[in-house]
């Protein structure tokens, strides 16, 4: 038999389904990503209408049965609505669902995505963050949850801690002065070094409390995008829009 219980998460993507339904993928503190279905939520009159919108975030009580989940209620303490104010912002935020959503995984304990998610959101929504950091950030992070980043404390060939200048995207590491080549390895300065460091080891609360200079930043972009080319096969929609959006 199936039964109603109460998940929090936030909605990562919606499809219609049929004349008046929607399927919603929601990333759930308690069940990693889910699938359920909204009967009705096109409507008009449905309560359920403003609550099934990506970036909702809030308690989700669902009928569980034997293969689907169906929405039944929703109580949304976060709709995000500042994001949609700016095209360029909400293709941002999209882009975080779709890349939350491209990693999340059914019954896998998904916690520390979702706080990140959250707070990354939030960090958009601010006037106080330059949102070209708030992408990196967000990816190098993502990349620190899942196990797939870069290692950016030791030499990737013999360990050393020290003289790390260069940055080998073949090698998915840094590389001290010494293994280097410099014919196909990025030169990474002390600053950014410092930044892609402190990305990956600070507390979540204290992700988007810095800034960095232009130089910095434009570095952080290059490494990255190399790094996300070369490392995930999976193209973006929302990205594709920003960068038309971005120029």
């Amino acid at each position: 038999m199936g039964q109603n219980i109460i998940l929090t998460g936030m909605i990562l993507n919606v499809m219609p389904i049929g004349e008046y339904d929607k399927r919603v993928t929601i990333l759930t503190k308690e069940r990693g990503k889910i699938t359920a279905f909204a009967r009705g939520a096109r409507r008009p009159t449905s309560q359920l209408l403003a609550a099934t919108s990506p970036f909702s975030f809030g308690e989700f009580e669902v009928f569980e049965g034997r293969n689907t989940y169906t929405l039944a209620k929703a109580s949304i303490k976060n709709h995000f609505r500042a994001l949609a104010a700016d095209p360029q912002t909400a293709c941002y935020g999209f882009y975080f669902l779709e890349m939350t959503d491209y990693y999340a995984q059914e019954n896998n304990d998904e916690r520390e995505l979702l706080k990140l998610l959250y707070q990354t959101l939030r960090a958009l929504e601010s006037s106080s963050f330059d949102n070209r950091l708030v992408r990196r950030i967000f990816e190098l992070r993502v990349l620190f949850v899942e196990g797939e980043y870069p290692n950016f404390f030791s030499c990737q060939c013999c360990g050393k801690k020290e003289e790390l200048q260069w940055f080998s995207n073949r090698q998915r590491g840094m590389l001290c002065t010494k293994c280097a080549h410099e014919a196909s390895d990025l030169y990474m300065d002390e600053s950014t070094l410092y930044t892609m460091q402190y990305i990956l080891s600070a507390r979540l609360e204290k992700l988007y409390t810095f800034a960095v200079s232009k130089e910095v930043l434009e570095r952080l972009e290059l490494v990255l995008n190399r790094y996300l080319s070369s490392h995930i096969s999976h193209k973006f929609n929302s990205l594709e829009i920003l960068r038309t959006i971005a120029g």
